[in-house]
């Protein structure tokens, strides 16, 4: 087989289920061949990198296009398989465009997984699930991550917390009642070592009810904290959040070292 694949900077980045393994070949859907050949305009022996959440990062050669569908040749590895920070994201369901945001955003920020939960003031009432997959399918693709964030049915948050483990750590975000301070919440949490399992709840646009606040507070798990001196939009809490706790305690930090992929880093790769 030419090396030629395997020194080529790929075209673009995709997920994909299929096994991936030197030699394997990978089928695309129509939906995905179509993006190939006629938004990017590839042909056969371009590259695309491809990742399946389990077996790294990988370069394949177009092999070949039909009619719906597209055909790929794995190559070479392009980086070894490598899981993320170990936190959830909780989310009361807002309107599309904005839930849609949040599982684009929390999933850049290396959530391992979404899971919106219904409270008191939530509105709307049905989550479209499939599309919020594809929104973080999108964005782990853009982001260069390995994996993707799993996502959980949605539902009743008194449900969800009911068998909650008392090893995650949950950050309630509460515009009311006794806080801390993020940052010092956080950073406290992760002084010394890799911070532990952990967990975000995010409320609905109305805020949690105050009888609501004080039923999660009552779980051991439970560090309630602040988000400073505005009230802020649920989205906008969710991205907040997630970036103060990668910046104190995630793979941001000391904690993940320089796990920028090899060919961001100053040691350019061959590939």
């Amino acid at each position: 087989m030419s090396d030629q694949p395997q020194t080529r900077q790929p075209r673009t980045r995709l997920y994909v289920d299929s096994p991936l393994a030197e030699g394997q070949a990978v089928g695309l859907d129509h939906e995905r061949a179509h993006f190939l050949r006629h938004v990017l305009r590839l042909d056969k022996g371009d590259v695309v990198a491809v990742f399946n959440g389990r077996d790294g990062e990988w370069l394949a050669a177009i092999d070949g296009f039909g009619k719906g569908w597209c055909s790929l040749a794995v190559t070479t590895q392009r980086r070894a398989q490598q899981d993320g920070p170990d936190l959830w994201l909780l989310f009361a369901p807002i309107k599309r465009g904005r839930i849609d945001f949040v599982a684009e955003k929390a999933t850049e920020l290396g959530v391992s997984r979404l899971w919106p939960v219904f409270t008191r003031r939530t509105d709307p009432n049905r989550v479209n699930t499939d599309r919020l997959r594809a929104n973080a399918i999108e964005a782990a693709e853009q982001s260069e991550r390995l994996t993707v964030p799993e996502m959980s049915e949605p539902m009743q948050l008194e449900k969800a917390l009911a068998a909650w483990p008392a090893e995650r750590t949950l950050y309630l975000c509460a515009e009311a009642g006794n806080v801390r301070p993020i940052a010092e919440a956080v950073r406290e949490k992760g002084q010394g070592s890799k911070p532990g399992p952990a967990a975000f709840l995010i409320g609905p646009e109305g805020g949690f009810a105050q009888s609501e606040l004080d039923e999660i507070c009552k779980l051991s798990s439970v560090v309630p904290v602040g988000l400073g001196p505005r009230i802020l939009r649920a989205d906008t809490a969710v991205v907040a959040a997630l970036a103060c706790w990668q910046a104190l305690s995630g793979d941001w930090t000391a904690h993940g070292g320089d796990t920028r992929p090899p060919f961001r880093s100053p040691a350019e790769s061959a590939v």
